[in-house]
């Protein structure tokens, strides 16, 4: 009953993160011309963050995004089962979120899919490395230590934020392999056919981060 709470909490999660982030990005009508609904854009995937860990946090952690969880297995804080159950409900989440999205919006504006930087699928994947790094350093730093629980949602929510400001302009910014898959099944085109990158590149930044925190905070012998 316990695994199953922590499954429902994060389906709950990522559909909250796909229907407020993705659908800001398409009300807001964010580009790199319109720099208020891309601020608005930025903002709104990190306040979904504050209100999720403030809600779920307790119930499941908030992942809501495979490269924390993968980064979570790395540093050996959930087992495999409860690795795979996150990711499936992850997924389940995110599509769910973009077919409520699609009902108000349609797909004609994209549903805040993610695209390949200039078309070059390197530079695209180093980018959303690094950003996902970022991300998931912070995650792994402010969760380290108790005393950070009630400021830990916020510090999160404000990196997301961060990292979106600089990522949008290059690839939308996935940094989550879920919020890039739910929205990419339904609009379809280039945006399923590159969706691997935004599912492969976070999870490589997602367990170097993991790694690296771990060589960073090891005690030596």
């Amino acid at each position: 009953m316990e695994s199953l709470k922590k499954y429902v909490a994060e389906v709950i999660g990522t559909f909250v993160l796909v229907f407020f982030g993705c659908g800001t990005a398409v009300v807001a009508k964010c580009s790199t011309d319109n720099y208020a609904g891309y601020a608005l854009t930025a903002l709104a995937f990190g306040l979904v963050i504050v209100a999720m860990a403030y809600s779920i946090g307790n119930v499941s952690g908030c992942h809501i995004n495979p490269a924390v969880s993968i980064a979570m297995l790395i540093s050996r804080k959930m087992s495999v089962k409860d690795f795979c159950g996150y990711v499936v409900s992850q997924v389940i989440g995110a599509i769910l979120g973009a077919v409520c999205l699609m009902a108000f919006v349609g797909t004609d504006e994209g549903l805040g899919t993610n695209g390949l930087y200039e078309g070059n699928i390197g530079l695209t994947f180093l980018i959303e490395v690094i950003l996902t790094y970022v991300f998931v350093m912070a995650i792994l730093g402010v969760t380290s230590k108790t005393e950070n629980t009630a400021v830990c949602g916020i510090v999160i929510g404000l990196t997301l934020t961060l990292v979106h400001i600089l990522g949008i302009a290059f690839t939308g910014t996935s940094v989550n392999p879920a919020r890039s898959l739910g929205p990419a099944i339904f609009v379809g085109g280039d945006a399923l056919k590159n969706v691997w990158v935004f599912i492969l590149a976070p999870l490589v930044g997602g367990a170097l981060a993991a790694i690296c925190h771990k060589f960073l905070n090891g005690k030596e012998n």
